[in-house]
């Protein structure tokens, strides 16, 4: 059965799926993890329920320096990195984690026509042969089949 992981809890063994990509829109996250509901994946999710947006968004702020300092970690540990980038968002986090990760060869992205960059995203897609897919349902497909890789 899945598992999800919140920030900023200590990760798990498993196979790991980082939710990273637009929080503004449709809750895309949701629809994901049931697509794979049965299965024994663990969705590490950097939101969290105590976040306060009166935390400074500086090194200096020890909350908010923790919380990106986990999504860092947990992507680094991840198995696979789900991008979605919603129309509804300009997504300037998804995107620097993007760049960060795209090369990983862990990110399957998937990015709605209506996105702001959209261009961008694809010809980085296509340039560093990044996998993309057009759906939540296909990414579900994709995770599925490098989730199956590995039993």
């Amino acid at each position: 059965m899945t598992k999800i992981i919140e920030a900023p809890a200590k990760l798990e063994d498993g196979f790991l799926v980082f939710l990273s990509g637009s929080v503004a829109g449709n809750d895309w996250r949701a629809a994901l993890m049931n697509e794979l509901k049965n299965r024994d994946i663990i969705f590490i999710d950097p939101r969290r329920d105590d976040w306060d947006s009166s935390w400074k968004e500086t090194r200096d702020d020890p909350k908010f320096s923790e919380q990106v300092n986990w999504e860092l970690d947990s992507l680094e540990k991840t198995d696979v990195i789900a991008m979605y980038f919603d129309a509804e968002s300009d997504s300037p986090i998804s995107l620097l984690e993007f760049g960060l990760f795209g090369q990983s060869g862990k990110m399957i992205v998937c990015c709605p026509e209506g996105f702001p960059r959209k261009g961008n995203v694809d010809i980085v897609c296509e340039r560093y042969n990044i996998e993309q897919v057009d759906s939540v349902e296909d990414l579900a497909k994709r995770i599925l089949s490098r989730y199956l890789k590995t039993k």
